[in-house]
């Protein structure tokens, strides 16, 4: 038996559609459709069907899912042992994260390399929950979040954080200069607001805002970073921003809060058998360099936050 059509099989499993399985798998829908059918027709056994909500497993298909699961387990392990010894330069090192930091600091990585290594190659994967370094989807993640500091953890990713995230409450000066400041001691009422979609990833920052604003109005919520920093930079409202980024906007004005608004970690993981491997080295020293210099911490030239009184 094929193990390429049991990897096609269980991607499909696993993401229940064609589409998400091709993207996973960098084939087209039709190859996955295919790879499928051909397994089916080998085995003459049919492993999923489908439905209004996707591809279900039949009972054949729960039978195995296991066993297959297993088989992927000790291949990924073996491609990972292979990669580590890997001493080359020229293959692609795949880098997946948060927006908002892989949007800032791969170009200035991008940037680095070509001066200093040439020949190293970056993929940019999608901000995907579901990419995983061990399935080997990624070679590197760098993202925000709370995460112990050098830790190896019970699948074997090393964790290592490289930095803080400062963020600050903006608002436009043409948003400022016709709703007027926000009045914190009542909630800011006649506020609105600007937001994530997708608080879990700064829920702490989520959480601020929450209680600093209760009775302002959400007028956006977007799991997309820069339509929050284009909403708020164009007077749709107040934002928590990165200072990184929104301190450098001259259109937003930094707010004076009554108290100060959570930072974000910023870690970087790898796993424990690809860290050795001189590109995915020189990649993530590239990364946490970047971050130490441009995002890690609030620009020191930035103007002091808006002290406003509230009409």
């Amino acid at each position: 038996m094929d193990w390429d059509d049991l990897r096609f099989c269980l991607a499909i499993i696993r993401y229940g559609r064609l589409s998400r399985a091709a993207r996973y798998l960098r084939v087209t829908q039709t190859t996955v459709g295919r790879r499928l059918a051909a397994l089916e027709r080998s085995t003459g056994v049919r492993l999923v069907r489908r439905s209004d909500e996707g591809f279900l497993l039949t009972p054949a298909g729960k039978a195995i899912r296991a066993h297959i699961e297993r088989i992927e387990t000790e291949v990924l392990a073996i491609e990972r042992l292979i990669r580590g010894h890997d001493t080359r330069l020229d293959s692609p090192v795949r880098v997946h994260g948060s927006e908002v930091l892989v949007a800032h600091v791969l170009p200035v990585c991008v940037a680095r390399l070509q001066a200093h290594r040439p020949d190293i190659t970056l993929e940019l994967l999608p901000d995907d929950p579901e990419a995983d370094l061990l399935r080997h989807e990624a070679d590197v993640s760098i993202r925000l979040g709370r995460i112990g500091l050098g830790r190896i953890d019970r699948h074997g990713l090393i964790v290592r954080r490289i930095g803080h995230l400062a963020f600050g409450l903006y608002a436009a000066a043409v948003y400022l200069d016709g709703i007027g400041a926000p009045d914190f001691a009542a909630g800011c009422p006649g506020q609105t607001l600007i937001a994530l979609l997708d608080e879990n990833e700064l829920s702490a920052q989520a959480a601020w805002l929450a209680a600093a604003a209760p009775n302002a109005r959400m007028v956006l919520r977007t799991d997309n970073h820069e339509a929050q920093f284009r909403a708020a930079a164009q007077g749709g409202g107040m934002a928590v921003l990165p200072r990184f980024r929104a301190d450098a906007e001259p259109a937003l004005r930094r707010l004076a809060t009554p108290t100060s608004i959570p930072s974000a970690e910023i870690w970087l993981a790898v796993h424990q058998d690809n860290r050795r491997a001189p590109r995915i080295r020189i990649v993530c020293d590239s990364i946490a360099a970047v971050v130490a210099q441009h995002i890690g911490q609030p620009q020191m030239h930035a103007a002091p936050p808006v002290s406003l009184i509230a009409s």
